[in-house]
């Protein structure tokens, strides 16, 4: 890699979000599953490419980390996006869901499983 694509790597993502180094919302985790509307609003502002990749991406939901894998963007960038597009109503993101009640792990039988393990 010469040092020309080295600081255009380095420039592009801040280029992407606009100069934003901060998400505009807080509803994004690297396992927030995102998946885009269908069918999309009538009237959409102009988007970046990214949005647009990011919107074929999330046909079917996917995890904001493998979103990013899949883009080779910085998730903070891609988080920055992703909040342009749940602001403009072309994607939802669903955070995951606490494991509660009968869901919870048996630490006893995890320790067995581990201490089996050991043993093998």
């Amino acid at each position: 890699m010469s040092g020309g694509d080295e600081a255009g790597r380095l420039v592009r993502p801040f280029t992407l979000t606009g100069g934003r180094t901060r998400p505009s919302r807080a509803d994004f985790t690297l396992i927030t599953t995102v998946t885009a509307v269908d069918p999309p609003p009538e009237r959409v502002a102009r988007q970046q490419p990214e949005h647009t990749r990011i919107l074929r991406l999330c046909a079917r939901p996917l995890a904001v980390a493998e979103v990013a894998a899949r883009l080779d963007l910085p998730v903070s960038v891609v988080v920055i996006l992703l909040c342009d597009l749940l602001e403009a109503g072309l994607i939802t993101a669903r955070p995951p869901r606490p494991v509660t009640g009968a869901g919870t792990p048996d630490l006893d039988l995890l320790k067995k499983v581990r201490d089996g393990l050991g043993r093998i």
